[in-house]
């Protein structure tokens, strides 16, 4: 007879449990649900375009610093060790952080738009 009263308590407490996280998700949505307007400017298909362009290069110049200066470590740390093999990795990852960094300006530079 325990055993059924243990499981019928154990099955009621498990219930209770997911009642009560799936209120406190609903609370949590419905307190933190902020609208999202659109902007009034953005009517025009272009500016949209444009905005998500310079929103993608930010987001590969910030990979090639990141690289770059991976590469300054390398390099910092092949000339410690001796290591020639991890210096011609440092350089070529510094170089390769280069051009990620300013892939926008040889971009514009090759297709000769502003």
């Amino acid at each position: 007879m325990k055993v059924k009263n243990r499981k019928r308590t154990k099955r009621s407490s498990v219930k209770k449990t997911v009642w009560f996280s799936a209120y406190a998700v609903l609370v949590v949505v419905m307190c933190l649900g902020i609208p999202a307007f659109a902007a009034a400017t953005a009517t025009d298909p272009l500016t949209v375009v444009n905005n998500l362009s310079a929103f993608v290069f930010a987001l590969i110049r910030a990979i090639g610093i990141i690289l770059l200066g991976w590469g300054i470590v390398q390099v910092g740390l092949s000339l410690q060790s001796h290591d020639p093999s991890q210096r011609s990795n440092g350089f070529l990852t510094l170089a390769g952080g280069i051009i990620i960094t300013f892939a926008k300006e040889i971009l514009t530079l090759i297709t000769g738009t502003p």
